[in-house]
């Protein structure tokens, strides 16, 4: 028979005290900008998220934003900001748990309060009322929007903790502006630049914002109004072989990105509707053929593998809930940041680098050392019981006879515990 036995082990020899060790200081989160397709694909995954409803909820939303936003007349980078936030949003949370219209007015609200456009959040809900109910106008104090303004609120604290309070976001329509100019002029882009800043917006109904930098959206968006426009495409590519920061493959995903949106929701798009279907399919052909003389993979850092394989088992403190989930680093997309329900406290640090060096830090105060043992012993057969339960005399007599000694064998095993 086995038995076993741990003792801690002192924490320090030789008779000196053991040092004190305080209180954990808390469990660290770290934001990241950006999130690759397999990470993306892999948390959509987890969360269960049904691809036809999902694709439907994240257009309705960003649709519902940029509707509220020109009702408010707020600048398009409030709406550049709101619709990362409600990405990112959407990619840590269940969409049973929310409703995807809070979420994207709730992402707004965040978005006024960040880029200085501020807004209440009665607000924002009469202005979404009074875009869907035109008839029937409701001012912002009327009694209807309490109730949906505290669960705005509520949701306000869950998008803060989901970017982890790092307010740093891309206007590519910033950008865009400048390059236009720099190719073909001030007066001559007009119509181009039209286009393609209606394409800037028909993006962020993709994960191309949380996926690629400012430069990589603006080229491909040039690009690929030259490619559907039929003009200026040699001048495009000029430009970008005298750009050091110009990324091939990063551009080439985000625009076959965007034709999958213009291909698959043809009609939900300010810019599709202004052109043939068969053109965005024939630039695709044109795009996917290219990445194939060229031996690009179609998805930057994607591995099919790494896509079919099963994702670690949820523990205990990592259930996809807004109320109880995980804190482990680093923190990126992939993480549900909020502490409840833990025995710690969710700090934030913008510097992932600085994270680490500091957990490891931490973890050597709270690494516990055990002596493992071993016992082996052996037993006395106890003596045979009848039908009624009681003991057999003879037998028990036999029995006791044959017993032997006890004796113990002890086996000492050294082992870290952490």
């Amino acid at each position: 028979m086995a038995a076993r036995y741990h003792e801690a082990l002192p924490a320090a020899s030789n008779g000196d005290a053991a040092p004190r060790i305080g209180p954990h200081p808390g469990y660290i989160s770290s934001s990241n900008q950006y999130a690759s397709e397999l990470k993306i694909r892999r948390m959509l995954k987890e969360n269960g998220c049904d691809p036809a409803r999902e694709d439907n909820y994240r257009l309705q939303g960003v649709q519902l934003i940029d509707t509220v936003r020109q009702h408010l007349n707020l600048p398009v980078r409030t709406f550049d900001t709101a619709c990362t936030y409600f990405h990112k949003f959407r990619l840590n949370f269940r969409d049973a748990e929310y409703n995807y219209q809070d979420a994207a007015l709730a992402s707004l609200f965040v978005a006024c309060k960040v880029e200085d456009t501020i807004k209440k959040s009665k607000d924002i809900l009469a202005a979404a009322y009074n875009v869907k109910n035109p008839e029937k106008p409701a001012a912002s104090d009327d009694k209807i929007f309490e109730s949906p303004g505290k669960i705005i609120i509520g949701l306000e604290r869950l998008i803060l903790e989901t970017i982890g309070f790092d307010f740093r976001t891309r206007y590519p329509q910033k950008l865009l502006v400048k390059v236009v100019r720099s190719i073909l002029g001030p007066e001559q882009g007009k119509e181009f630049f039209n286009i393609a800043y209606a394409m800037s917006i028909d993006m962020y109904k993709t994960f191309v914002p949380i996926k690629r930098t400012t430069f990589s959206m603006v080229m491909a968006l040039v690009e690929l109004t030259a490619r559907m426009t039929g003009h200026h495409l040699d001048k495009v590519k000029d430009f970008a072989a005298h750009r050091r920061q110009y990324h091939r493959p990063a551009v080439l995903e985000t625009m076959l990105d965007i034709l999958d949106l213009y291909v698959q929701y043809h009609k939900s798009t300010k810019v599709g509707t202004q052109f043939d279907l068969n053109r965005f399919m024939d630039i695709k052909i044109a795009l996917n053929t290219e990445l194939e003389k060229e031996f690009i993979s179609r998805h930057m850092y994607y591995c099919s593998r790494c896509e079919n394989d099963e994702p670690s088992p949820l523990t205990p403190g990592s259930v996809t809930s807004p109320t109880a989930t995980s804190s482990s680093l680093p923190g990126d997309l992939s993480m549900r940041r909020t502490a409840r329900g833990q025995d710690g406290t969710m700090r934030f640090v913008f510097d992932p680098e600085a994270a680490r060096e500091e957990q490891d830090t931490v973890a050597q105060y709270y690494n516990e050392e055990y002596e493992e043992y071993e016992v082996e012993v052996e037993e006395p057969i106890p003596a045979p019981r009848n039908e009624h339960g009681e003991g057999g005399g003879g037998h028990s007599r036999h029995a006791q006879n044959q017993q032997r000694e006890v004796f113990t064998r002890v086996k000492v095993e050294t082992g870290t515990w952490s």
